[in-house]
């Protein structure tokens, strides 16, 4: 797809994109506008911005609504552009819904309410009640290991009866869990499954999934891009290769540092060793890697580099 209307048909590769940062509460429009260019001569089928790989947790409510306006403008309705509105305030994600919406957003993208952990019955209650306060179609994210929280299957069904809710992005790692999600929309033309596991996107687009969120399209989106294409020809060849240097990502870029933010580090690093960020801040509780990591992440890059474009 690739005009931002098209909201029925959200398939390919949507890179949850990192979020450039100067300083703390200080966005870095010159490496925005680099990476989103990136991006899209990479050949993705869209961007999703204020996602986990986007720090947005970490963001001021100021520095999304920038980030929102000068994505859209950035984008120009090149690609679709998405925009994560999890917050434990439901006003907060109206308002940035509804927001984004103004600035040419082609949908919002939500994921269950942290600290308190909603029961399912109140978690249909709760996005119904905000997909009638919004004016913009909404995507499902169901990323228990942040949030603590399913969508099950029987509440992603209900939800899904509301023809506002276009999709579920599902981060789980659970092919179970995808497969239930596969045979549930099963001839859904108008309700999109995507992977946000990257080491699972070969073999969940192998098995009629619609596309993927993984962070490292940030660093390499043709590879994901390709990888996309390959399985969907179901050329296994040409996935197990491409899939090999997926997987090389988790075992060089991903695997420096000890801790659940590394994975966010290594990318941001491995930008800024491209010149496609300025720098490789990571906003606060987190902070970017020391400089023995980052001399690792270089040497992994000119490693991997020439063969990843």
């Amino acid at each position: 797809m690739n005009k931002s209307s098209d909201i029925d048909t959200i398939r390919g590769i949507v890179p949850p994109m990192v979020t450039p940062l100067l300083a703390e509460d200080k966005l870095d429009l010159k490496s925005l506008e680099k990476i989103i260019g990136h991006l899209i001569r990479g050949g993705v089928h869209g961007i999703f911005i204020l996602g986990s790989t986007g720090e947005a947790p970490s963001l001021s409510y100021k520095l999304r609504y920038q980030l929102v306006e000068e994505t859209c403008r950035l984008v120009g309705g090149r690609v679709p552009v998405l925009v994560g509105i999890t917050d434990t305030s439901f006003v907060e994600s109206v308002n940035l819904a509804n927001f984004a919406k103004t600035k040419n957003a082609t949908a919002v993208v939500l994921a269950p309410p942290y600290y308190f952990p909603a029961g399912q019955p109140e978690l249909v209650e709760y996005v119904g009640h905000l997909v009638s306060e919004i004016s913009i179609p909404l995507f499902l994210y169901n990323m228990p290991g942040f949030t603590k929280v399913y969508y099950e299957i029987e509440t992603v069904q209900a939800l899904s009866e509301n023809r506002r809710i276009i999709g579920i992005k599902d981060s789980s790692g659970n092919m179970i869990y995808y497969h239930r999600l596969l045979q549930l929309f099963k001839g859904r033309k108008d309700f999109s499954v995507l992977m946000g596991t990257e080491a699972l996107l070969a073999e969940s687009i192998l098995l009629g999934g619609h596309g993927g969120v993984p962070g490292g399209a940030n660093l390499f989106p043709k590879l994901f891009v390709d990888l996309y294409d390959a399985a969907q020809r179901k050329d296994l060849n040409e996935v197990r290769k491409l899939q090999d240097k997926v997987m090389k990502l988790s075992s060089t870029i991903y695997n420096v540092g000890k801790f659940g933010s590394s994975f966010l580090k290594g990318i941001k690093c491995g930008l800024a060793y491209r010149g496609l960020i300025r720098n490789d801040f990571v906003a606060e509780p987190f902070h970017a890697f020391r400089e023995r990591e980052k001399r690792i992440i270089s040497n992994y890059m000119k490693n991997i580099l020439a063969d990843y474009e």
